[in-house]
């Protein structure tokens, strides 16, 4: 059997240069230009956020707020690995019955099986990373539920910097949660071939490009 671990073509190529440029290009303007971007704004937001809960003691509406977040990630996790399970099931099953499916929609050159089985993997492993993303924010999540609501005279108790440090943890971890489901899409077109995987990914640098700018 012919084995074309990559099947590097141009649309394939262009693709994953578009994705690695593009998010270069926002670390690049993070550290340079933190304004630019949104997470600058919300990263402020969540700072006067954790100093308006911890200096009026609102600790129902704290643990309302992170209760929601609790679970917004606590779905999508659970979301996540459900279907990073049922496609390493697919790939680990031996003849499984998509070759017409993806033959229909194959842009570019002959699909063999053990190709579409390694992309059936990498999004697998794209929504494993996702599910590790989103219960570390979990984890973040919680820990702030306890040092939120510690008494300021307390001699256990969380500094401010500290708390708003482990809320900006959980957020940014959340934030790659969601980037990994946003990267799942021009995965699993590339599935139907690559001409695919290049329209996937062109829509989501474009949808990407609005949610990270502030304008």
């Amino acid at each position: 059997m012919t084995f074309l671990p990559l099947e590097i073509t141009p649309f394939t190529a262009v693709s994953f240069l578009l994705l690695l440029l593009y998010h270069l290009g926002l670390l690049a303007i993070k550290g340079r230009f933190p304004e630019a971007t949104i997470y600058a704004r919300n990263a402020a937001t969540r700072a006067a956020w954790v100093r308006e809960i911890m200096g009026t003691r609102r600790d129902i509406l704290a643990v309302q707020t992170l209760r929601n977040w609790t679970m917004a990630a606590s779905f999508l996790a659970s979301t996540a690995i459900l279907i990073a399970l049922a496609l390493l099931n697919i790939v680990l099953t031996p003849g499984h019955p998509t070759d017409a499916a993806m033959q229909m929609f194959s842009f570019l050159g002959k699909r063999i099986e053990s190709l579409h089985q390694i992309k059936l993997l990498i999004l697998s492993v794209d929504f494993f990373f996702t599910f590790f993303n989103f219960t570390m924010a979990i984890r973040y999540y919680n820990h702030v539920g306890f040092m939120i609501n510690v008494p300021p005279d307390s001699a256990s108790s969380a500094s401010l910097a500290s708390v708003v440090e482990t809320v900006q943890y959980g957020a940014a971890h959340y934030t790659l949660g969601m980037r990994g489901y946003y990267l799942s899409v021009p995965l699993a077109l590339w599935l139907f071939g690559p001409g695919w995987l290049l329209v996937g990914t062109l829509i989501i640098i474009a949808t990407l490009y609005h949610v990270d700018r502030t304008g």
